[in-house]
């Protein structure tokens, strides 16, 4: 994986600033290996690259005849678009899928996207049209934004880069709606910061002159499901062992994370069966046994399930646990690599986790994905969604901590509730097709577009701030494809969550773990580190400066900071944010405004 940063300014010519290098170092992170960059009439193109295959002749910035690239990601059907190439006459130095994606463009032109199967985002220059070509994977994997300039744009893999590229460091009243209204997620394509915008997945775009176009070429299309419950099975499991054996390609060493759940352990049995000495990695907190609490999501540990796992597959497996200091040191590190508070220390923990893999590996295999896709989320077989995003379980509890002016201002409620109008019309349904079969669409759909992208988010910023590539197989589009039109009752297969998928893996995981019930991501149960975040909020609350005494109700804050008692007792976002998570959260908004030296503006 890799970082990028682009300038196209058609009213200048000499293109040298002081910010171009910086502007690319400033992902250094992305790609300690090496860097590049590419200067032309109108252009800039620099990169930052960690190697992964072909080490010497992937280099960026590319060029062939009068096109330059820059890339980040990995093409997984790369040799079938090699073959197809050689056989129309191009030939190749190495084995880089950089050099594939190029001359794959340089022969398909804009549709060349519609043959790629990976992870990607990209930009291509042409000096002899003067344009650049700019494209997102279907998924949003790999991340890609973007500034317009009064003649041209800038483009890049983080906020970060085109906020020291523009010096403007402001957020909106709609980025404050984002950032507390439906964050962590947010509006596929918003930015957040004023001027900047997200390249939406599944979309491609051409500068000129004058202007961009932005085009669509993929999206979760309905249609009737013909196929029988054997057969849906069949070309499940085909389809996602593939997937996965696909991304077992590397020239570093690679591994998996283990967290003895269903989704994991499926990655790390196929990769045990095409690898010799296969690594594992799971993460754990201080004192977890000691405080693990039971509740509706988490049901039960995963040791055990890993060990029997590690044991079956004979993996080398490597348990990482984390201190309740750790967690809360890299809740900082967190937010500047996220550009924004994210999940708190759901993210700073998978960022010291990523930390650790990095000692030895570069390559990971991460389960991500599954859920939204085959439908394992509590949301999707015991709440109706009743007008809201189900993983916003009470926005009463985002409302009531601000000031009374800042509820009115940012009416959280009716901006939460527009989007998700907005995007509910948006997902593809099959007239004539079952209610329960075009609900499921919808939620599977608001799912794949705003929860899988938060998760994705979080999984690009905090991995590569590690300088560790992670690789998500069950974000391959033909699975999303495939499964947004399966019935209800086949996904639920046996009125269990993942019914379809654990059918589709009998023979390939042990039934302990095949029909395991589902956790998510490991989270700490100690109050050691809710004291801990307390204090970070109450030094916070303590520098008169501080945004949270513009926006919040300084008295709930201070309660939250101070109480042994459970405020709030409910998730505030998905499955495990819950109060520890929105005081580290609070911590995190606070070190944001600061450390980026934040202006409101309208």
């Amino acid at each position: 994986m890799c970082g990028l940063f682009g300038v196209v300014n058609y009213k200048q010519i000499e293109m040298k600033t002081p910010y171009d290098m910086s502007c690319v170092q400033a992902v250094f992170h992305r790609g300690p290996d090496e860097g590049g960059m590419f200067y032309g009439k109108h252009v800039f193109l620099g990169h930052r690259r960690l190697s992964v295959v072909d080490i010497e002749q992937g280099k960026q910035p590319m060029s062939f005849h009068h096109y330059t690239m820059v890339y980040n990601g990995e093409l997984y059907n790369t040799e079938e678009i090699r073959e197809e190439l050689k056989a129309l006459g191009y030939t190749f130095k190495g084995h880089s899928d950089t050099e594939v994606l190029l001359k794959a463009y340089v022969c398909f032109g804009e549709k060349v996207v519609e043959k790629l199967n990976g992870i990607y985002a990209f930009a291509v220059w042409n000096s002899k049209e003067q344009t650049l070509y700019v494209a997102r994977d279907r998924a949003g994997v790999k991340p890609l934004y973007y500034s317009l300039l009064p003649d041209g744009i800038i483009v890049a893999s983080e906020q970060k880069q085109i906020l020291h590229y523009t010096q403007k460091n402001e957020v909106t009243i709609e980025g404050f709606q984002e950032l507390l209204g439906v964050g962590p997620s947010h509006t596929p394509g918003n930015g957040l910061f004023k001027g900047i915008k997200e390249l939406k997945p599944g979309h491609y775009m051409v500068v000129k002159s004058g202007g961009i176009k932005i085009t669509k070429y993929w999206d979760l299309v309905a249609k009737e499901h013909t196929d029988d419950f054997e057969t849906t099975v069949e070309k499940t499991r085909e389809i996602l062992v593939d997937a996965i054996k696909r991304q077992l390609v590397s020239d570093v060493p690679l591994c998996t994370f283990l967290s003895g759940g269903l989704d994991s352990s499926i990655i790390t049995a196929i990769a045990a069966n095409e690898m010799k000495n296969l690594h594992t990695f799971s993460i754990d907190y201080e004192d977890n046994r000691k405080y693990f609490q039971k509740t509706a999501f988490t049901v039960s540990e995963d040791n055990d399930f890993i060990k029997l796992m590690s044991d079956r597959f004979h993996t080398n497996h490597h348990y990482c646990v984390i201190t309740n200091q750790d967690l809360a040191d890299a809740l900082k590190d967190a937010v500047l690599l996220r550009d924004m508070p994210g999940m708190a220390d759901v993210d700073s923990s998978l960022h010291w986790f990523c930390k650790e893999i990095k000692k030895d590996f570069t390559v990971g295999l991460s389960g991500e994905c599954a859920d939204e896709i085959f439908g394992g989320y509590p949301w999707f077989y015991r709440e109706p969604m009743n007008g809201m995003f189900p993983w916003l379980r009470d926005l009463a509890i985002r409302n009531t901590l601000l000031k009374p002016e800042w509820q009115e201002k940012l009416n959280l409620v009716g901006y939460a509730t527009d989007r998700f109008n907005e995007s509910i019309a948006q997902a593809d349904i099959v007239e004539g097709d079952s209610a329960l079969n075009n609900e499921k669409r919808q939620l599977t759909y608001l799912n794949i577009k705003w929860f899988m992208t938060t998760l994705l988010d979080r999984k690009d910023r905090m991995s590569m701030g590690a300088s560790l590539e992670v690789r998500v197989p069950f974000a391959d589009h033909r699975i999303m494809e495939y499964l947004y039109n399966v019935p209800w009752d086949m996904k639920f297969y046996g009125n269990e969550e993942k019914g379809l998928l654990r059918k589709a893996m009998e023979g390939i995981l042990p039934n302990e773990v095949l029909y395991r019930k589902k956790n998510p991501y490991p989270k700490t149960h100690n109050p050691h580190y809710t004291a801990i975040v307390q204090a970070l909020l109450r030094e916070a609350l303590s520098d008169e400066t501080s945004i949270l005494h513009e926006i919040f109700d300084e008295n709930k804050l201070w309660a939250l900071a101070n109480s042994d008692d459970e405020i709030i007792t409910r998730p505030w976002f998905g499955q495990l944010m819950t109060q520890p998570q929105l005081i580290a959260y609070l911590y995190q908004f606070h070190v944001w405004f600061k450390a980026y030296q934040l202006n409101i503006v309208e």
